[in-house]
């Protein structure tokens, strides 16, 4: 379980981000700085009555994905995960990028995290033209997911959990340290036992339809094996935040 941040969609496109200021004349002032830093700041959708051209920046994209993956990229963050959930919730995992800074220090994602790419995740799908009930920004947790070849090697060594998509010798469960193959071929192995045995799992990420990190907490409610390298000193309980930053 991890951090998270909520967000509803915009009622109306005219609403704009939280915090725009409206000059004296009646127009709106640009964007604030926090919508525009890393690149990913956009201008204001023209009104439905001005028409837009094919191919126009402010074209609605179809591809709900690619506006999610741009915007949380531009905040330098990892996009761990995301997806559409029953009754209009999107919802969208969130981890910090191994030797980046951020205003918080440390390798763990914070409630600020969440906040920050709500709020900036809100501005751009209503420029997009994004349709969405509910937005939900949250740390990876525990049990993250590891899905790409540089997931595997930032958690080498660490326990994980290994669901293969077809089963070898009647199972298709595995649970061990993850390292590189030790034969030197390309690929990865997991170390289980196998009753009073010790095995070895060869591996290659085609094989594989799921695999999570294995939750390692003591009693303190920290993260024991592998802190600072994934949700450092996670939380075994889910913190939450609203729009206005209180913690739930």
């Amino acid at each position: 379980m991890g951090l998270k941040a909520t967000g509803a969609a915009r009622k109306t496109r005219a609403s704009g981000v939280k915090g725009r200021r409206v000059d004296a004349g009646g127009r709106r002032a640009p964007a604030p700085a926090s919508a525009r830093r890393e690149g990913v700041g956009r201008p204001v959708r023209p009104p439905a009555s001005a028409g837009v051209e094919a191919g126009s920046p402010f074209e609605a994209r179809a591809d709900w994905r690619a506006s999610v993956q741009d915007t949380v990229a531009g905040l330098r963050y990892e996009l761990v995960d995301m997806e559409r959930a029953p009754r209009g919730l999107l919802r969208v995992t969130i981890d910090r990028r191994p030797g980046e800074m951020y205003a918080v220090p440390g390798e763990a994602v914070t409630v600020e995290d969440c906040e920050a790419v709500t709020r900036q995740l809100q501005y751009a799908l209503e420029v997009d033209g994004v349709d969405y009930a509910r937005l939900e920004v949250s740390s990876p947790g525990l049990d993250r997911p590891l899905r790409s070849e540089a997931d595997y090697e930032r958690f080498s060594g660490l326990a994980v959990s290994l669901t293969l998509k077809q089963p070898l010798s009647g199972r298709k469960h595995f649970q061990g340290p993850l390292a590189r193959r030790a034969d030197g071929a390309a690929g990865w192995q997991v170390t289980f036992e196998d009753g009073k045995t010790t095995q070895v799992l060869s591996f290659t990420l085609d094989e594989v339809r799921e695999a999570r990190l294995v939750p390692v907490v003591d009693f303190k409610g920290r993260q024991g094996t592998g802190a600072g390298r994934g949700e450092a000193a996670g939380r075994a309980t889910p913190v939450r935040a609203n729009e206005e930053g209180r913690q739930e």
